[in-house]
């Protein structure tokens, strides 16, 4: 009896431990529910509609800059046929109008500077004499001609359209391995832009980076960056002159700064447009702000590898980044960009010091 009692009793106490220890836990959520949630200094843009898949093909050529023709030097003429140039002729096109007259008017060369000029070639007198009336008819024609309004080009039109590049993720953690998706999404609105990149890893964490800014022609401008891991945020503001880190420590801007997740689509769009030559053995040099601090980062190209892809064979290069001198971490990342596939990241390996890796590589491409 005794014995039962002592059992009946303990079942007692440890029911009142468990009440406890659940009220404890409500009571800490309660208080939880009070504290200030971390704020997103992100703009809320609406998800794009994709439209269509795209596969490998032929590059298309790089534009190359055009180039500067010389105009070829003339041999001086007569007064005439001088004041008769193009270069009157844009500049003063009443004086075209009134050449004929002139022409008309002007006294006939002597014989002997007829047969000098037929001797070195000149052209022949009915020749100055017809030049006049095609330019007085070209500029009739542009007088009568309805005035055109100039077309306006965006800075956002050499840039890609929508796309969402999605992944599959391979990988380790401490000997074990790893599953799960990713993606990396490219947006813009107007000259607004937002370039995110969102990792799923099954069933551990939830990792997203995010940079939203302005486009110009030549480069992305950041405005803000976010890194979000399993809800806890940290932030990167650019202003016009400063960068602000996530401590609250401020840097001055450095040209065409990038965010980690902006440089993603920035290093594409310079190798399709061929401001950033894509060749084995030429570092790519470029600024980065992190949350940690603002440092230059160098990717060397190492190489020229095939990868086998959801899509097929994919010819990229492979981008290596040099370890910076603080690099606050073992947080290394290299990215293959493939030519076929508009210079989009089809490959991207990250790792952190001997205890990770994560590789994302694609699956399927979608865009507007």
């Amino acid at each position: 009896m005794a014995r039962a009692g002592l059992t009946a009793r303990t079942r007692r106490v440890l029911l009142v431990i468990v009440v406890a220890v659940l009220l404890g836990h409500v009571a800490v959520l309660q208080w939880a529910a009070t504290l200030p949630s971390p704020r997103s200094i992100l703009k809320t843009m609406a998800p794009p509609m994709y439209t269509r898949l795209i596969t490998p093909a032929a590059p298309a050529p790089i534009a190359a800059p055009p180039a500067q023709v010389k105009k070829p030097r003339r041999k001086p003429r007569s007064e005439p046929l001088q004041a008769a140039a193009p270069e009157a002729v844009a500049s003063a096109p009443q004086t075209v109008a009134s050449a004929p007259e002139a022409v008309a008017s002007a006294p006939e060369p002597a014989a002997s500077e007829t047969k000098v000029a037929d001797q070195e070639q000149v052209a022949p007198p009915e020749t100055a004499a017809s030049a006049p009336t095609p330019a007085a008819s070209a500029v009739a024609t542009a007088a009568s001609a309805p005035a055109s309004a100039p077309v306006a080009s965006s800075p956002a039109d050499s840039w890609p359209p929508d796309t969402r590049l999605r992944y599959h993720l391979s990988g380790t953690y401490r000997g074990g391995p790893l599953y799960g998706s990713a993606r990396v999404l490219w947006q813009r609105t107007g000259t607004d832009y937002q370039a995110r990149v969102e990792v799923d890893v099954t069933p551990f964490a939830k990792f997203s980076m995010t940079s939203q800014g302005d486009i110009e022609e030549a480069t992305l401008l950041p405005r803000a960056y976010e890194e979000s891991t399993n809800g806890r945020l940290r932030t990167v503001r650019f202003g016009a002159r400063e960068v602000m880190l996530a401590d609250g420590r401020t840097f001055p801007r450095p040209p065409a700064v990038q965010d980690t997740a902006s440089q993603f689509v920035e290093l594409s769009h310079r190798f399709a447009t061929g401001r950033e030559p894509l060749e084995v053995g030429k570092p790519v040099v470029f600024w980065m702000a992190r949350p940690g601090g603002v440092d230059e980062w160098t990717y060397d190209v190492i190489g020229r590898d095939t990868l086998r892809t959801a899509l097929g064979p994919v010819d990229a290069f492979h981008l290596r980044p040099r370890m910076i001198a603080s690099p606050r971490g073992n947080f290394l990342m290299d990215i293959w960009y493939a030519p076929s596939l508009q210079y989009l990241p089809v490959r991207i390996l990250v790792r952190n010091g001997s205890d990770a890796e994560i590789d994302l590589l694609v699956e399927a491409v979608d865009q507007r």
